[in-house]
């Protein structure tokens, strides 16, 4: 597909990395321990493994900070380049895991696994979301094709659904709910270096997807029929649809719901530099990574805020506007 942008992919690049850097930055500098520059830059200095002599401060940055950022940078590349791939796939820039209902479908199994005391949160989340994404595809389903503007349909209606489930297992929680309030609205307070390599398998799935199926996402968007052009529309995408849905459930399973994170970014860079999906998804993986560090540095810096509330107070009003603009 054809750069079509107002601007120069390059750009987009240049812009993306400053932003992902800038954020990075803040999230391992803003915090409730304060420290002047100068301690900060002898503490990134000194290494993971080193110890200066305000090992407190040297500890608060490698072994919370740290692991912290990595794991929203690596969940705001898989949720945006996430939102990229749905939307190809269903000709509409409003799809993404949240309007779909997959991310509360994936949150509802993984709550159902957490209130049984079952170890395997991610399985359940990753069938919550199947289960959710099935449905959603059965109710768009009209005349041997999608119904593309259903499927948003089903997929908020499912999502209700699945949500009312969520508030009924609230209501039997007991000692338990407070926890799972605060999980279901999406947090990294309760990240560690050892979320990181179960998020890095979820972005290589994604990033597996980019790379194999960058030309069918061109022609899944344009208005070309795939079939003509040799593609087998059905298969590629239920891979698509089920790769995409396993990284998202690695996602929420262990932070919870944030929403429109993969509507945000996606239609920002599209607007800017154009549909082609080559350039829009490596820009949407790192204005991804970069939306989401910001977002929970300042959620972090506001008293712990939730961070999926800040990511729906701002994206909302974005889905309202792309949904105004479509008619």
């Amino acid at each position: 597909m054809r750069h079509s942008g107002r601007l120069p992919v390059s750009a987009g690049y240049a812009g993306a990395m400053c932003a992902l850097f800038a954020a990075v930055f803040c999230g391992l500098y803003f915090g409730d321990i304060r420290m002047s520059f100068a301690e900060f830059f002898d503490v990134l200095k000194l290494g993971p493994s080193a110890y200066p002599g305000e090992a407190f401060k040297h500890s608060v940055v490698w072994r919370i900070r740290m692991p912290r950022v990595i794991v929203s940078s690596i969940s705001g590349a898989v949720l945006a380049t996430s939102g990229v791939i749905f939307q190809a796939i269903l000709k509409n820039p409003l799809a993404e895991p949240y309007t779909l209902g997959v991310s509360s479908g994936a949150a509802f199994g993984a709550s159902c696994a957490i209130l049984a005391g079952m170890g395997w949160v991610t399985a359940a989340a990753f069938f919550g979301c199947a289960v959710s994404l099935a449905t959603v595809m059965f109710l768009g389903w009209r005349g041997g094709e999608f119904d593309l503007s259903g499927i948003i349909l089903a997929g908020v209606i499912v999502g209700n659904i699945f949500g009312a489930g969520m508030t009924l297992m609230k209501a039997i929680a007991g000692d338990k709910v407070s926890a799972i309030v605060i999980w279901l609205m999406g947090s990294f307070s309760a990240a560690g270096w050892h979320d990181v390599m179960p998020l890095l398998t979820s972005l290589l799935v994604v990033l597996s997807l980019c790379f194999a199926y960058c030309n069918e996402l061109d022609i899944f968007a344009s208005e070309s029929d795939a079939a003509s052009l040799g593609i087998n529309v059905h298969a590629a995408r239920a891979v698509l649809l089920v790769g995409t849905s396993f990284a998202v459930s690695f996602v929420v399973s262990r932070f919870g719901v944030i929403g429109f994170v993969g509507l945000i970014v996606p239609h920002f860079l599209r607007f800017l530099f154009g549909p082609a999906h080559r350039g829009l998804l490596a820009m949407s993986l790192l204005g991804g990574a970069a939306l989401l560090v910001a977002a929970d540095t300042a959620a972090k810096v506001w008293n712990e805020m939730p961070v999926g509330v800040l990511t729906v107070l701002v994206g909302g009003p974005v889905f309202c506007f792309i949904l105004w603009k479509r008619k």
